[in-house]
Formats: structure tokens, sequence, C-alpha cells
């Protein structure tokens, strides 16, 4: 949270004072415009100083600040204040040591909420924003795991707006098994992220089905529409997703038992980083885990499972050994051309 007094505040309303060619802003315009975006914060405000304003617009101009180049107009008896490059902006340089010292305090202040509830996700997210704050070190000691050159990562933020507004959409979207894009009305209701890539949930009122999934990376366009938006009232997304892995959904299934048997150093990774909620363990001997799952057989079950090679054996449910079995068979076909 920022402090309600926090100079930075100051600074940014000056910038955008100065960096507007089409009105000219006296010392009292540059008061009363900070004054009012600061009363709006903190009603006990007491109101700027004439000192504090000659003050914050010296440390702007100032090396520790962002070195602004300040041009001062005289009309009358009066001077206006207006950069020399109207297109120049602070927001557009590196951070300084004042943004860089107020990102660390916020960053302090949010840590203290780790591991409480509905906080989880900030022992992710803080690391990831200390990650980009300048350091003594030379280079950045931690890194994440992303695709920066994904295809429709640009939909990412637009589709949520659409959701957070409610807004039906019309999507262009090309599915791998087919030939041709095609045209959909879309109502959309939850951004989910797997494997890296990005997919959003919601409504296909053609196929009266209110858990439709599109890849973000499949979409080719999109647009909102005038159709009033349809409400999802059927699907709690937190317990959608607790009995399979990854995003595939079959209709009308139930979850199975799924007994694997991973050997030697596999079953160490799967014992301390778990494939599912779900997952019971035990050590048969010192080289075979035992896990058991209860989970709806999908498509992204299976390919976990190869993904893991020959150090797992699947021995329940049998339609799935008879899957896994037809998969290896086919890649060892692959081989022996």
């Amino acid at each position: 949270m920022r402090k309600k007094n926090s100079p930075l505040v100051r600074y940014k309303i000056l910038d955008k004072c100065f960096r507007n060619s089409g009105r000219r802003y006296f010392f009292e315009d540059l008061t009363d415009e900070i004054n009012k975006v600061l009363f709006d914060i903190d009603p006990d405000y007491q109101g700027i100083s004439r000192r504090q304003l000659f003050d914050d617009i010296a440390f702007m101009e100032s090396e520790e600040g962002w070195g602004i180049e300040l041009g001062r107009h005289r009309e009358n008896r009066k001077v206006f204040y207006r950069y020399t490059d109207t297109n120049f902006s602070i927001n557009n340089l590196p951070l300084n040591e004042l943004e860089i010292n107020e990102i660390q305090e916020a960053l302090d202040l949010l840590s203290h909420f780790e591991g409480t509830p509905h906080f989880e996700n900030l022992q992710e997210i803080i690391p990831k924003l200390r990650n980009g704050i300048p350091s003594n070190s030379e280079q950045k000691i931690i890194s994440f795991e992303s695709n920066l050159f994904l295809k429709g990562l640009e939909f990412l933020s637009p589709i949520y707006q659409a959701i957070y507004n409610q807004k039906a959409l019309s999507v262009k979207y090309h599915p791998f098994n087919f030939e041709e894009a095609v045209e959909l009305e879309f109502h959309p209701y939850h951004l989910k992220q797997y494997n890296n890539r990005w997919f959003v949930f919601g409504l296909n009122p053609a196929a009266q089905k209110f858990d439709w999934n599109l890849a973000l990376d499949r979409i080719i366009s999109f647009e909102a529409l005038d159709t009033p938006y349809k409400k999802n009232i059927q699907i709690d997304w937190e317990e959608y997703f607790e009995d399979i892995i990854g995003v595939s959904k079959p209709e009308g299934v139930s979850t199975e038992n799924v007994r694997l048997l991973f050997f030697g150093t596999t079953g160490k990774y799967v014992e301390s980083k778990p494939v599912h909620g779900s997952q019971k363990s035990k050590w048969l001997d010192k080289c075979t885990l035992e896990v058991s799952l209860e989970v709806i057989l999908n498509f992204e079950l299976e390919r976990l499972i190869l993904s893991f090679g020959e150090g797992v054996k699947v021995t329940k449910p049998e339609n799935l050994i008879t899957k896994i079995k037809s998969r290896f068979e086919i890649a060892k076909g692959l081989y022996d051309l």
C-alpha cells in the first residue's frame, strides 16, 4: 500500500503537469493539482507548502532524481513550468533509488501476509517482483519458467477485462484439428494456466456448455458483442479442477483410482513433487514408489505418464494400461522403420 504522503505521488503529479503542452501550469496551479489529489487520498492532509514544492522540483531536476530538463517560461510577471521536451516522462526512465526503495518497502509489507489465507500466491509473486528490482548483484539471481514467444499472450489482459466487465465475445478461433478458423459466440468466465499455456473457460451458447475452453494461443481475434452476458450459475471453478490434471474434463465420467509405480530417482522426484492433490504414496521397496491418484482420466494424464518414460508403470485401471501400452507401441514403431 502506498504511503499517504509519499513524495513519489507528488513527483508523478508534477510529471503529468510538466508534459502537458496544452496548458500552462503556474506555481499556484501545480500546488492546486497536488493538493487536489492528496486530499482525495488523505482527508487529513494539510496541503503542500511553497518550500516543499520548490524542493520537489529541485529534486526532480537533480541527478538523485531524474535529471529532468524543465523550462521556466515567463508570462507577464508570472512563470509557468513545462518540460523542454513534452514527450519526456519520468515514467519512461529506469527506476531511481527513491522508486526502488518504495517498491522494496511495499514488498516488505506484502511479505508479512505470506502463508495466510487468500494470500498463498504471494510466495511465488514476491520473488518475481524482487527479481525485477536492481540489486548489488550484476545478474538476476532467480529465473521463472515462462514462454515469452507463446502466441496469444496479448489476449490475456483483454480477456481478463472481458470477464471482469462481463462482456460476451465474438471469437475467431483455429482449433488444431480444423483446417480453417471458426467464429463463435463466447461468454468468458475463468482463466487457467496449465503447462505454460493459458486457457479461458466459458459458455458456448451454440453447444450449451458452460465449461467450453479455448487455448489463448489458438485465438486469432475477438471483439465484444452487444449480446447480454450470461452469468456462470453452474460451476465452482476451484472444485471444477480438483479431480483432473490439466484442463480437459470429459462429460459424464467420474473419478477413477489410478495406480502407478515409479522407479529409482523418478520415484524420489514424484514423492517430493506430487503430480496431483489426491496423491498418496508408499515405498514398496528401496527402488519402487507406488502412487495412488483419484482423478478423471483425460488426455493430460496420459501425457504426464508418458513424460516419465521408462520410469513409470501403470497398474490400474485396465483401460488406462491399454492406452499407455498402445502409445508406447506406436512410439516404438517409429524407431523400427
